[in-house]
């Protein structure tokens, strides 16, 4: 049995391109991985640069909500392209064939967001919400 399994976090180089080859959408971007461990001559982290490519899905809604510097998560499989150059040499280029992206961090707020963020959510069909007294003595814990 063999495992090919890639899951990377970073933050984009750039804003996603899409395009189609026939009906099927294909999205590819750069992702920049900072290394978890720093430099022991420099004292600096290195950063990684992942070629990513994502298909369908994937491809859609990275490139509706993922722009450049924004941190997302991917995961998805290693994999090789082989062609030929122009002048007939031979090329390879180690990719990320992502299966699934997310978001990797939460959307900034907006300042109109922050103001209309009052205090905790309500459910619609019940009775509005209300702080707990922290110095509530009656808790069990």
């Amino acid at each position: 049995m063999a495992l090919n399994k890639v899951i990377l976090m970073g933050r984009l180089t750039e804003d996603p391109r899409l395009r189609a080859t026939g009906e099927v959408t294909v999205a590819s971007f750069s992702l920049a991985v900072e290394r978890d461990f720093k430099d022991r001559e420099t004292g600096q982290r290195k950063t990684d640069f992942f070629d990513v490519i994502a298909w369908r899905g994937a491809a859609e809604f990275a490139t509706r909500y993922l722009k450049k510097g924004q941190l997302a998560a991917v995961e998805g499989r290693l994999q090789i392209r082989e062609w030929a150059d122009w002048d007939g040499s031979r090329r390879r280029k180690a990719e990320i064939a992502a299966e699934r992206v997310y978001f990797g961090e939460a959307k900034p707020k907006t300042a109109e967001a922050e103001k209309k963020d009052d205090g905790p959510p309500a459910d619609p069909d019940g009775p509005p919400l209300t702080p707990i007294d922290e110095d509530d003595g009656d808790l069990p814990f």
